[in-house]
């Protein structure tokens, strides 16, 4: 299976003085670690999905690259979902305590369907990470991790999971030092 990684937003919330997939972590950019953790897996071909908005770090990856026009997540996942076909893995690039484990561990549980890693918002809290997206599923309130596996079909299953590795995006600066307190 294939993977994307989602590396083409502006980063709005950041504020940061490099685009947000370039901010480093622990020494090295965020999208290097998802791009590192990817390459470990099982996926066989690892592709960057770029757009205008970040232009440095379509420069930076060492990966084929698909540019969409940077409409937005959605959007710019259908294109390169167009590009490659699906079943794939997609992940966002500010996920950069991702482990291959924990994407072989999607990849085994896929069943043909669309599906979507979610964390209990209340350990996103915990960890002092903001939720930004959130919805209940199983009597549960959950937000999504940015790891998912998607094909033709809307998302019908989740895995939950309490691993606070994909429990932190970064999506604010303040989240920078709580990734690198748990690198």
């Amino acid at each position: 299976m294939d993977a994307l990684v989602m590396c083409g937003g502006r980063g709005s919330r950041f504020g940061a003085a490099v685009e947000k997939p370039l901010v480093e972590v622990g020494g090295a950019p965020m999208v290097d670690r998802v791009i590192a953790a990817l390459h470990g897996s099982q996926v066989e071909t690892v592709y960057a999905v770029t757009s205008p908005l970040a232009p440095d770090t379509a420069a930076h990856v060492d990966l084929p690259t698909i540019e969409t026009p940077g409409a937005g997540y959605v959007d710019d996942l259908q294109v390169a979902i167009d590009r490659v076909g699906d079943p794939v893995v997609t992940t966002t690039a500010d996920l950069p305590l991702l482990a291959p484990a924990a994407i072989d561990t999607v990849i085994e549980q896929f069943d043909g369907h669309s599906l979507s890693v979610v964390v209990p918002a209340a350990l996103k809290r915990r960890l002092g990470i903001e939720v930004d997206t959130e919805k209940e599923w199983a009597g549960r309130t959950v937000a999504p991790t940015g790891l998912n596996v998607v094909t033709g079909s809307e998302v019908d299953h989740h895995i939950l999971t309490y691993d606070v590795r994909l429990a932190v995006n970064v999506n604010r600066e303040s989240d920078v030092a709580i990734a690198e307190g748990l690198l």
